[in-house]
């Protein structure tokens, strides 16, 4: 479990691309296979994922205690469904980068300020998936997306983002009654992504 010590905006935020300079230093993992931003547990994380020219992006609500060589049952299912789907590697991403096992353990109020870094990694990941690919990206918040009001203007921020670089958006499973993408656990792991009409899906966000 992992319960934050407090509001995040009491901690200083390292940021995205100082994170990233970072990152392969610490140790304790092969930084060739990994991409971990920050490299060492803190009480936000950027990006778990593996090295490759075609990675599927998988966005969740929050990190949780996840880290390279030790992925929990969700990032188990991400990487099953990942290869499953042709694709080379996988990064896990997050509408928000706080890390909490349970989201009601998330910031009351938006840190504009680990958002922003938040925005900057997934542009990071954006820009380096292979040229002439499109990125592909994964929606699989599930219904936590509701646990805050500010997720779904995070969410916003990120598909204005993707329209830069043309990224698709996919989902898999069943979606809810109020169209959520269904979340990654529990996925069968022979799962198919489909597309996702996201531009359709935000005109129903609250």
């Amino acid at each position: 479990m992992h319960i934050p010590q407090g509001a995040s905006q009491t901690i200083d935020i390292l940021p995205f691309a100082d994170a990233l300079a970072l990152s392969g230093r610490s140790g304790g993992y092969d930084s060739q296979k990994w991409l971990y931003v920050p490299d060492f547990y803190t009480e936000y994380r950027y990006i778990l994922g593996t090295r490759g020219q075609n990675p599927l992006i998988c966005i969740g609500v929050n990190p949780s205690t996840a880290a390279p060589d030790d992925l929990d049952n969700t990032l188990k299912s991400v990487s099953r469904i990942a290869e499953g789907n042709g694709f080379d590697s996988w990064i896990m991403f997050n509408v928000y980068a706080q890390r909490a096992t349970r989201p009601e353990d998330m910031d009351r109020e938006l840190n504009q300020v680990l958002h922003r870094a938040n925005m900057a990694a997934f542009e990071y990941i954006l820009q380096n998936v292979a040229k002439g690919l499109r990125p592909a990206v994964w929606a699989a918040w599930g219904t936590i997306i509701e646990k805050r009001p500010y997720l779904p203007g995070c969410v916003r921020d990120m598909v204005a983002l993707g329209r830069r670089y043309d990224a698709r958006w996919l989902c898999a499973g069943k979606r809810s009654a109020k169209g959520h993408p269904h979340h990654p656990l529990y996925l069968r792991k022979d799962e198919k992504t489909v597309e996702f009409d996201v531009e359709q899906y935000l005109e129903g966000l609250q």
